[in-house]
């Protein structure tokens, strides 16, 4: 019985029945978007071999967020979140399409990938800081407003374990087309379930000049002390942390001398460190210590990629994997859910689309100095300077 009750306390946010189907939903269209993601890392590598491109790739597929998010943020508070995700969803599944037919096809190449990537970029930037702000909505209870970030940080590892996972074998067996067309299909799963949530008709509001609530979210956000180190702490590490994740590649392949079976592992661990770190923060009853948590993931995500970064030894990557997927989940879980639980409700899309820019926004700049350096210093050395 105290089982059953533990269980029920750690997913108290599905009380909420649009939670619920949001959480179905998310979950079996992220297991594809990580599918894609391991196949589109892992073709960048086989068509260019160029530790430069690696960073170029993951540049294009980001700077978007960096540079609309702020942006898109004002138009979160201001349009139904609701119908934001429809949009954003339906475009990302002609984006995978897209991808898997030039894959299949035989007509991808590198400038196709970068094209796409960037697309994908703008419709993340819209679609993200609405799917932050939408759980608040889903969720009417805000006693539950925690459990429900953690759950949502769960079920992003769980599909990035799973999906690393899957994508490594039907990479290894079928291809990349084939990784790509399983992430456009998987998008059904989450249009079908925005379309059984009932939700409150969308009440319009006199909103001011979009640029003056732009600048209002910013000054709120700069002159919010808790709110500007969050963000600057969570920003540092994406700009720093984030080429481990351009690179793994190199790493897989040069010096563990594996190939697209080892690659998938490495992203599997760091998957599974992330998910437990996932699970143990939807277990905690209220949000109280975890701002003392988030100075000590920081610094042991350094001395993991340390370790990382000149591990000759498949066990020991794993297991430093492992460690900074735990550390760099928990950072970032418990950095959004404080943010959402002290935020103004009339600011919070606009909050939350700085949150991304700096988590999000900050990885593409990551990735491009660090596939430069590499060029010419190697992988291990990049990592070891982050």
């Amino acid at each position: 019985m105290n089982k059953i009750s533990s269980l029920a306390f750690i997913v108290r946010a599905f009380r909420h029945r649009n939670y619920r189907l949001f959480f179905i939903g998310q979950i079996i269209s992220l297991l594809g978007s990580w599918v894609t993601q391991i196949a589109t890392i892992w073709l960048t590598w086989e068509l260019t071999h160029s530790a430069l491109m690696l960073g170029v790739v993951g540049f294009a597929g980001q700077i978007p967020a960096f540079l609309l998010s702020p942006v898109a943020g004002v138009y979160v508070d201001r349009w139904p979140r609701h119908r934001i995700l429809m949009i954003t969803q339906s475009l990302a599944m002609v984006q995978s399409f897209a991808l898997a037919f030039l894959a299949l096809t035989g007509l991808i190449n590198i400038w196709s990938i970068i094209v796409l990537m960037i697309c994908q970029g703008f419709i993340n930037a819209f679609d993200m800081p609405a799917r932050q702000a939408f759980v608040v909505e889903m969720v009417e209870d805000k006693e539950d407003l925690g459990n429900a970030i953690a759950l949502n940080s769960s079920m992003f590892n769980v599909s990035r374990a799973i999906g690393t996972a899957v994508g490594g074998i039907i990479l290894a067996l079928f291809g990349a087309g084939w990784c790509f067309l399983l992430d456009g299909v998987s998008y059904i799963a989450v249009l079908v379930s925005l379309a059984m949530m009932v939700v409150p008709p969308f009440l319009k509001k006199e909103h001011a000049n979009p640029w003056l609530q732009l600048k209002e979210g910013f000054k709120y956000t700069v002159g919010f002390p808790p709110i500007r180190a969050l963000l600057l702490l969570v920003a540092g590490m994406s700009l720093i942390g984030f080429p481990y994740s351009v690179l793994m590649p190199v790493i897989a392949t040069k010096v563990l001398h594996g190939a697209s079976g080892t690659y998938a592992t490495l992203a599997t661990f760091f998957a599974l460190g992330a998910l437990t770190g996932a699970l143990i923060l939807a277990a905690r009853k209220s949000v109280r210590g975890l701002g003392r948590m988030i100075p000590y993931c920081t610094m042991s995500f350094g001395v993991a990629l340390i370790i990382f970064s000149h591990s000759v030894y498949i066990w020991l990557s794993l297991g430093a994997l492992f460690i900074m997927g735990f550390a760099m989940m928990t950072q970032n879980a418990a950095s959004n859910t404080i943010l959402q639980t002290i935020v103004d409700p009339e600011k919070r899309g606009r909050v939350m689309s700085f949150y991304i820019m700096a988590f999000m926004g900050m990885m593409p700049l990551g990735s491009l100095w660090g596939g430069a350096v590499a060029d010419r210093i190697g992988a291990q050395n990049t990592l070891l300077i982050c």
